[in-house]
C-alpha cells in the first residue's frame, strides 16, 4: 500500500519535469528498483495506471530496472548474488557481508514528447 503516495511523487516530478522542458505530455518514465527497496514495481504500475489519467502522465510507460541484491565478499571484495542458504563467496569461499546495492529507488530518467 505505500506504493501509492510514492507513485504520487513519481508523477509530480514527471509532471514537472515535462513543464520545464515546455512538453505536453509524459512519454515514458525509467525507474531503478532493488529487490531490498520495499518497493513492489507491479504495484506501482497499477497505481501508476489509475492515478496518471488525466494528468501529463496520462498513457505514459513506466519501465522498472530491477536490482537484485549483492553480498560483498568480506576476503577478497568480490561482489555476488547470494545463493540460497550460503553466504559464501564462489570466488575465494570467504563469507560474504550486506551492501547497499539492491535497495535503490530512483527515477533514472524521463521522456517527454
Amino acid at each position: 500500500m505505500h506504493e501509492y503516495p510514492i507513485t504520487q511523487q513519481i508523477i509530480k516530478i514527471a509532471e514537472n519535469h515535462a513543464k520545464k522542458a515546455n512538453s505536453a505530455k509524459v512519454i515514458t518514465i525509467n525507474l531503478v528498483v532493488g529487490e531490498y527497496s520495499g518497493f513492489i514495481g507491479e504495484s506501482i504500475q497499477m497505481y501508476f495506471d489509475v492515478i496518471s489519467e488525466n494528468t501529463l502522465c496520462d498513457g505514459a510507460k513506466i519501465n522498472i530496472q530491477r536490482v537484485k541484491p549483492k553480498l560483498r565478499c568480506n576476503q577478497c571484495g568480490t561482489y555476488f548474488e547470494r545463493k540460497a542458504f550460503s553466504f559464501q563467496c564462489p570466488a575465494c569461499g570467504g563469507e560474504g557481508g550486506p551492501t547497499e546495492i539492491g535497495k535503490e529507488f530512483y527515477i533514472d530518467s524521463i521522456e517527454v514528447e
